[in-house]
This record gives structure tokens, C-alpha cells and sequence, in this order.
């Protein structure tokens, strides 16, 4: 069953060239309430726990480089089929293909830099959502 809910991240690249507020405008235009949102800078230390799924993985090493290089906005969204309505709004991993007016055709820089992260799941929403958010810090 789907649930209403997912989590994000706008990563260090879209973060740094100022393309926060213009995301999350995308974000609320296409009907998604901000539950939980904050700015942050992760540790390697902490990206590497967020990113443990993919530690054996030839680009985990670069990931957590990627993610603890500069500050990221992380966010709990709330909207019927949260989680496939967001995947469709970001677009495809690779911004060459990458859906026209999707967030990552718009401000991803590369497959690296792809300027934000988006819940493959219901499951793992709720996973990446509890790892930045304690209950109190939820609207």
C-alpha cells in the first residue's frame, strides 16, 4: 500500500548554485506539503550510514565525498503517492535523461551531481525521513 509520504535531499551542487528556492517552489507547485525540512551539513561519517545500502558499491566512496561536501536542505513531503508522484517531478538519475521540466533535467549538473535525492520506496522514505527527523520536528 502506498503512503503519503517521501523524503528528499537538495544535494551540495544544486545547494551551492542557488537553486534551493527554486526547487522547493517545483516541489510545492506540483502539490507536495513540507512536513519536516532543514538545512544541514552531513559528515562523511553520516553520509556513509544514509549511503550503507551502497557500500560495497564501486561509487560509494565518491557519494559520501559528493554528499559531505557542502550543505544539503533534507525534507519529509506529504501528498497522495508521495513517493512515485516525487520520482516522476525529479527525473531520471542521469540528467541527459532526464524528462523536459523535471527538477534534474533543470539543475543537475551530471549523474554525480544530480542536484537532489528522491525515496525509491515507501519503505525507505520512511527510513530517510526517521534518519534526519525526529517526530517533534514534523508538521
Amino acid at each position: 500500500m502506498a503512503t503519503n509520504r517521501t523524503f528528499t535531499m537538495i544535494k551540495p551542487d544544486a545547494f551551492g548554485a542557488g537553486n534551493t528556492g527554486a526547487i522547493l517552489k517545483m516541489i510545492q507547485e506540483a502539490g507536495f506539503k513540507i512536513v519536516a525540512m532543514k538545512a544541514t551539513k552531513l559528515s562523511a561519517d553520516l553520509a556513509g550510514k544514509f549511503y550503507e545500502v551502497h557500500k560495497e558499491r564501486p561509487f560509494y566512496n565518491d557519494l559520501v565525498s559528493f554528499m559531505s561536501s557542502g550543505p544539503i536542505v533534507a525534507a519529509i513531503l506529504e501528498k497522495d503517492n508521495a513517493v512515485e508522484d516525487f520520482r516522476k517531478l525529479i527525473g531520471a538519475t542521469n540528467p541527459a535523461e532526464a524528462a523536459e521540466g523535471t527538477i534534474r533535467n533543470m539543475f543537475a549538473k551530471s549523474i554525480d551531481a544530480n542536484a537532489v535525492h528522491g525515496s525509491d520506496s515507501d519503505e525507505n522514505a520512511e527510513i530517510e525521513g526517521n534518519f534526519f527527523f525526529s517526530q517533534a520536528e514534523r508538521v
